[in-house]
């Protein structure tokens, strides 16, 4: 349990250096089965899911925003460096929410995860593991674009946030197989 939470804490200070600005920015994502356990609607496919990206909604972000990015990310997995399951940037300043299984609105659009696809991934932790946590994030940014090319990686993600993260929200959930 330190380890994951060392992890978690790590994850939030990767925008390390940005001034985030005192707000109440919230997300609220239907993804949990009432006890904060991700239902299979939203699970891989591979691991007996559909595979859907939930559904979610944001408020309360500070003036100024420009834009928003979103990711979805497993601090536990295995490989010791964490998992990305779905990283979307450029969402329009006036967008508030995506609807289940949503098709992005334009100019945003979604970068290679770590299973190599451009879109979202559930939750397909191995089997036996102790139950991985899921944490969804919106960044309320100033910039209109983050400018990132088609192939950029979640390295380059998480340095293109830098400096520019004015507020951020979180929601985790957990998923065990």
């Amino acid at each position: 349990m330190a380890s994951t939470l060392r992890r978690m804490l790590l994850l939030g200070l990767f925008v390390a250096g940005t001034a985030c600005a005192q707000s109440s920015l919230k997300l609220v994502v239907d993804a949990g089965n009432g006890h904060g356990r991700v239902r299979n609607t939203f699970v891989y496919g591979d691991c007996g899911g559909h595979d859907l990206s939930p559904a979610m909604h944001w408020h309360g972000a500070p003036e100024g925003t420009r834009s928003f990015a979103l990711s979805v990310f497993d601090p536990d997995a295995s490989n010791g460096k964490g998992w990305w399951h779905w990283i979307v940037i450029d969402l329009p300043a006036n967008v508030h929410g995506l609807a289940m299984d949503a098709t992005l609105p334009a100019p945003a659009r979604s970068l290679r995860n770590d299973f190599g696809h451009l879109r979202y991934d559930g939750p397909c932790p191995p089997a036996g593991d102790l139950p991985h946590h899921y944490v969804f994030t919106i960044y309320a940014l100033d910039v209109a674009s983050l400018k990132l090319g088609a192939n950029a990686s979640a390295t380059q993600f998480q340095s293109a946030l830098s400096g520019h993260v004015r507020a951020r929200a979180d929601a985790v959930f957990t998923y065990a197989r």
